[in-house]
């Protein structure tokens, strides 16, 4: 983790040698040689973090690396503030104390740099890790004929892979089961492996454990040696054959024969590609199953695959599991299982989450304790005895398995992670304001920027999923356009989260119930190394309803803060705003503030000591109750993220008074506005934010719509005045005039009614070439051709269109629809969906369709549609006939319909024969809205 923390200083002091270039005039030759000290410093870290926790000598080495490090970074920025914001008479001085300590830091990690070799692995130190390496790999080596005493929860998933297996017509020859550590893939392969119908279907059988050290020539020679059963001669041969030899021999073998082949554990893409030239994917009646923790193996391995993801065990299935382990004498008719074991026990269950080793590794350990007091201590510290076992000097199976996953993470990726152990257990990170974090913190380099063409955006978003694909991170909500909404971590994973994130000093949590047995005991021992490595950079405070202090009385929580974070329950009140003042006095170097939430009084301004803090990237002052900002706003010049958005759209707090400032915050990236700007005069200029990629709530009123056109990096956009929707329609004049990057568009009404003017449709869509979402809330005379959409339409929503014409006879064409809103979209008597119409849509709500009286649905019309909600439809007497052929559409909604409509629909209603294969159907109206109505889909 170390090397991350370099790396980071390393790409600090590029940020700051190009940004701050006037500054640092004449201690640049200083700040060179220091990135070029700590480059060579990187050469080294690799082995030695590897061996900190057997060399007590590295382990100091390290803690001094990070250290200097952080020291690196502070001395840069302390100087970029004093000279800034002080007279420049004192230049002079501060840039001599800047040169003085940079030659001091360069001479100490030199000094460092001579003891990381005097101390580095020497040839037997590297035979003692690679004997240790082995015997933890023989520990976890799977044998293909012990297969898991206690099963349970399997089932299904057993039915499927063993389905998918014996299916010869099935194009796919590989079968992928993926899924976090402990989740019981080798378990599931195993019983697959000895299934009754697989034993009788295939001819050949082979299982091999792959493992991080992957030797393509031992999996070779043992797959072949288990096919073919030669004789002792024959196996000689074998072990003679050259490499090129012995893949075209078992290449062969599993031609002429109907083999199945279980790669076990393998871990990267480069392991297939060191074996996959003896696998024959085409021509063949042989099949491979792998199972892996990297989702991203199935697709580089065979894009026709069949990947199967098993899900952690229900309450029920958990609670059987654990009986069986923790309960071995309960075979025994007599052996009595006492009602405080069972509390006891279901409530450790939970802690356990659905995860198969867990439940085992948990049950083990209670078998062996016969008391209730026994079990009510191991009740009380039960995440330190899952993570660190029984035995202080041994981790446990499980802290094991789980270790592997976060110890294969390539360096840049383990700050991603860590990052992820703040956030409240069970709770759905929102992806967008975790990657602008990421960003903000520095976890992604800004070199891609330049090198590749991408933004840091698109890099995060690449990181997180690549997080999600090695099973680390599991996905929450999936958006309309195929994107991550929120993620999760599995309550497991984010213990073992936050115990490397505690041990690595890499944050700290303060307050609330997030800090549990296993992190509060290292917690002290962590923080009191602080003063040694840095002080605390990075602070998540938990809060409660009503706040006394944002500051925590810590001495150790000083100016060095780069990170400040605040959870809360859903109503948390500041009873003395002012005293955030001193928080703003207090962290100069702050990097992100996150404010969200902490309500003030009424009416509250922002401090002007906001201004102080220049280093800011992210800042977030969202559902405040600020109202008033200040002047000093504008010093923010870093700032990359601001949010100003307001608890509600029409109350009084929706308004904020802005001053024309925000035009000097030329490196915003992500922009979200209030839904109103101020009453005063003045306007606000954002045409010079040419980093702009996300602008919600645009202050129409207050700016001049044509500026948007001069914002050629904005991906999102959000109008919320619909006074101006005909002026910004009428800024596109194609093909110069155009957004061409804009992803997401709303034109919605914050206000009372809709606009009078009809959006002219055809304008906008071909001034917004790239929309993959796209919302209007307004009248719409007519649409636009189909070819004039934008190709790559995923989402839109119609509100108050009040179409004459049919709107499905256009929609129905648009290739990547998915998604389609229609409330108040049609005002007409018939509509119809025609033979292949929407090929790709999944879910369509019609709501409000006042004079809709027949809608026809021919056979192979929205062959994929999975959800329809039908509304305010109160001349419509019955669903399409068209719809018995929809086989896909699981959910149907139906509110606010007349009562002969929903009769119609019932088991012994004369229309369910239309709607008969449709599991879920419900008819309740009480008030759903059908807002979201998006389906927990995968893309």
């Amino acid at each position: 983790m170390v090397e991350a923390v370099v790396s980071f200083a390393i790409e600090r002091l590029n940020d700051l040698l190009v940004e701050e270039a006037n500054l640092l005039r004449g201690v640049k030759s200083n700040v060179e040689k220091l990135q070029t000290e700590l480059r060579r410093m990187q050469c080294f870290l690799k082995d030695a973090e590897r061996r900190q926790d057997q060399d007590e000598r590295i382990q100091d080495r390290i803690l001094e690396i990070r250290r200097l490090a952080y020291d690196a970074e502070d001395v840069i920025e302390n100087y970029a503030i004093n000279v800034g914001t002080k007279n420049p008479l004192y230049k002079g001085t501060y840039l001599h104390k800047v040169g003085s300590e940079i030659m001091s830091i360069n001479s100490k990690i030199s000094d460092l740099t001579r003891s990381l070799q005097t101390y580095g692995l020497e040839e037997r130190d590297r035979e003692k890790l690679r004997i240790e390496f082995e015997n933890q790999k023989e520990l976890r080596w799977s044998y293909s004929h012990i297969v898991e005493e206690f099963i349970v929860g399997l089932e299904e998933d057993i039915a499927q892979v063993v389905e998918w297996l014996l299916n010869q017509d099935q194009h796919s020859r590989t079968v992928f089961i993926c899924g976090m550590g402990g989740l019981g893939k080798t378990t599931l392969a195993k019983k697959v492996y000895y299934h009754n119908a697989i034993r009788r279907h295939f001819d050949g059988f082979a299982w091999i454990y792959i493992s991080q050290q992957c030797k393509k020539r031992e999996v070779w020679e043992g797959i072949l040696i288990k096919l073919t059963s030669p004789t002792k001669e024959e196996r000689d041969e074998i072990m003679k054959l050259r490499d090129e030899e012995l893949a075209k021999k078992l290449y062969k073998v599993q031609q002429d024969k109907k083999c199945l082949i279980i790669l076990d554990d393998i871990w990267s893409n480069g392991d297939w590609d060191k074996m996959k030239h003896a696998f024959p994917l085409e021509n063949t009646r042989s099949k491979i199953v792998f199972t892996s923790r990297n989702k991203g193996i199935a697709l580089h391995v065979d894009s026709k695959g069949l990947l199967h993801e098993p899900k952690c065990l229900n309450e029920e299935a958990s609670w059987a599991l654990f009986q069986k382990k923790a309960f071995p004498q309960n075979n025994d008719s007599e052996f009595p299982v006492y009602n405080d074991f069972k509390r006891l026990g279901k409530e450790m269950v939970v802690k356990c989450a659905g995860l198969p080793l867990a439940i085992i590794v948990l049950g083990g350990l209670l078998a062996t304790k016969d008391t209730v007091s026994e079990w009510e201590t191991i009740h009380k510290y039960i995440v330190s005895y899952l993570i660190k076992g029984e035995e202080l000097e041994r981790q446990s199976r499980l802290a094991e398995v789980l270790d592997l996953s976060y110890n294969d993470l390539p360096y840049h990726l383990k700050p991603c992670f860590l990052y992820l152990s703040q956030f409240p257990e069970d709770s759905e990170i929102p992806t967008n304001k975790l990657i602008q974090l990421w960003v903000a913190e520095g976890v992604v380099s800004s070199q891609y920027e330049t090198e590749r063409g991408e933004t840091m955006e698109d890099v995060a978003e690449r990181y997180l999923g690549n997080l999600i694909s090695r099973c680390m991170v599991q996905v929450g909500q999936m958006g309309s356009t195929g994107t991550i909404k929120t993620c999760r971590l599995h309550d497991l994973m984010r213990d073992l989260c936050l115990s490397k994130a505690t041990k690595e000093q890499f944050l700290y949590i303060i307050g609330g119930v997030q800090q549990n047995s296993t992190t509060n005991s290292a917690s002290s021992s962590s923080l009191s190394d602080a003063r040694k490595t840095g002080g605390v950079r990075r602070l998540a405070v938990f809060l409660d309803q009503q706040v006394d202090q944002l500051i925590p009385h810590d001495e150790l929580v000083n100016y060095r803060l780069r990170s400040l974070l605040y959870f809360h329950e859903k109503k948390c009140r500041l009873n003395d705003w002012p005293i955030i003042k001193v928080l703003f006095a207090k962290f100069k170097f702050l990097r992100v503030l996150d404010l969200e939430g902490i309500k003030g009084q009424k009416g509250q301004s922002l401090p002007k000591e906001v201004g102080n803090l220049i280093w800011l990237k992210f800042l977030s002052l969202k559902r405040t109750r600020i109202q008033i900002l200040p002047s000093s706003l504008g010093n923010l010049e870093n700032l990359q993220t601001l949010n100003l958005q307001t608890v509600s759209k029409v109350s009084w707090d929706s308004t904020v008074e802005i001053p024309n400032v925000i035009s000097k915050l030329k490196r915003l990236r992500h922009l979200y506005l209030p839904s109103w700007c101020g009453n005063d005069d003045n306007q606000l200029q954002l045409e010079h934010l040419t980093n702009l990629q996300t602008l919600v709530n645009f202050p129409a009123s207050k700016c001049n719509v044509k500026d948007l056109l001069k914002l050629k990096k904005l991906r999102k956009l959000v109008l919320n005045d619909p006074r101006y929707f005909e002026q910004f329609c009428e800024i596109f004049n194609p093909p110069n005039e155009r957004l061409e990057c804009l992803e997401s568009l709303s034109l919605r009404t914050d206000m009372l009614s809709f606009p009078d003017k009809a959006v002219n449709l055809e304008k906008l869509v071909l001034g917004c070439p790239s929309l993959r979402k796209l919302k209007i809330e307004g009248r719409v005379e007519r649409l636009p051709e189909a070819s004039l959409f934008p190709p790559h339409l995923a989402k839109l929503t119609l509100w108050g269109s009040r179409l004459m014409e049919d709107p499905m006879v256009t929609l129905e064409k648009l290739p990547n629809l998915k998604f389609l809103n229609g409330w108040e979209m049609f005002i007409g008597k018939k509509m119809a969906c025609s033979q292949n119409g929407f090929p790709q849509l999944k879910s369509l709500v019609l709501r409000g369709l006042p004079n809709l009286e027949e809608w026809t649905v021919e056979n192979q019309a929205m062959p994929n549609l999975y959800r329809l909600g039908i509304s305010d439809c109160n001349k419509l007497k019955t669903v399409p006939d068209g719809l018995k052929f929809v086989s896909g559409l699981r959910e149907i909604e139906i509110r606010w319909m007349p009562k002969s409509f929903k009769t119609r629909l019932a088991t012994d209603g004369e229309d369910y024969h239309k709607v008969q294969h449709v599991p879920s159907i419900s008819s309740d109206e009480r008030g759903s809205s059908f807002a979201p109505l998006l389906p927990k889909l995968k893309f």
